[in-house]
């Protein structure tokens, strides 16, 4: 069965526009320049760049860029958008470089699209240079637990409360918004973390960033549930 990102991506490409969704632009992009920023960083690759947004916000700031995807679609478009850019087909289960390539290695929302995430972390950290940083965004797991309940509402479909069930319990969900359907993974947070750990990193960085404007209802969703987590790890 498909995971529904090559039938997806053109309304992906529209709902992303030049700026990114609600969550990219008003609570995840500061966050990840921040960490980002006056460190130095040279080489980067963006595992899951999609159309290669921040593939691009990377290279304005001067650290030279690598975005990998298996979608070829939003691969084309990366490479429409940024001619000059190199983006190439791949999977984070399987790296295709040397070992201690990279000085930062970004993962922004594509935990959560990866199969075997037990190959592709242990393989993030080995294409870091001793010293380099693996950043993260991604949903957070009390978020991937509620489909496909999620938003409890009333009858004037206001939001009342957000379920989450079967904490413990891996899958992938089926979700679907303004014309994309795909395949997201659910893991605990412990999953995570433990494989991270034993990749030898080391947690520098963890938040769970709230909005910072935009519109005010759609602020008060995001605030109200816990969507997403920022990590920084290095590499001793």
């Amino acid at each position: 069965m498909s995971n529904g990102w090559t039938e997806s991506a053109a309304a992906w490409i529209a709902d992303q526009g030049d700026t990114g969704d609600y969550g990219r632009r008003f609570v995840l992009d500061k966050v990840m320049l921040d960490r980002i920023a006056g460190r130095g960083f040279t080489r980067a690759l963006d595992v899951g760049c999609g159309e290669g947004r921040f593939c691009r916000m990377l290279q304005e700031r001067d650290i030279a860029s690598v975005g990998i995807d298996p979608t070829l679609a939003l691969l084309a478009e990366a490479r429409r958008r940024d001619p000059e850019g190199d983006y190439r087909d791949g999977r984070a289960e399987a790296l295709d470089f040397p070992d201690a390539s990279f000085d930062l290695v970004v993962s922004y929302l594509s935990l959560i699209d990866i199969p075997d995430i037990r190959a592709a972390i242990p393989e993030m950290a080995r294409v870091l240079k001793p010293g380099g940083t693996l950043l993260i965004a991604n949903l957070n797991s009390f978020n991937t637990a509620g489909p496909p309940t999620g938003w409890i509402r009333d009858e004037n479909g206001q939001p009342l409360r957000f379920e989450i069930d079967h904490y413990l319990e891996e899958r992938a969900n089926r979700v679907a918004w303004r014309g994309i359907a795909i395949e997201n993974w659910h893991r605990p947070l412990s999953a995570y973390m433990t494989l991270l750990l034993e990749a030898g990193l080391v947690l520098k960085f963890f938040d769970e960033p709230a909005p910072h404007g935009g519109n005010p209802a759609v602020a008060d969703r995001y605030r109200r549930v816990p969507y997403f987590l920022v990590m920084e790890w290095a590499k001793p």
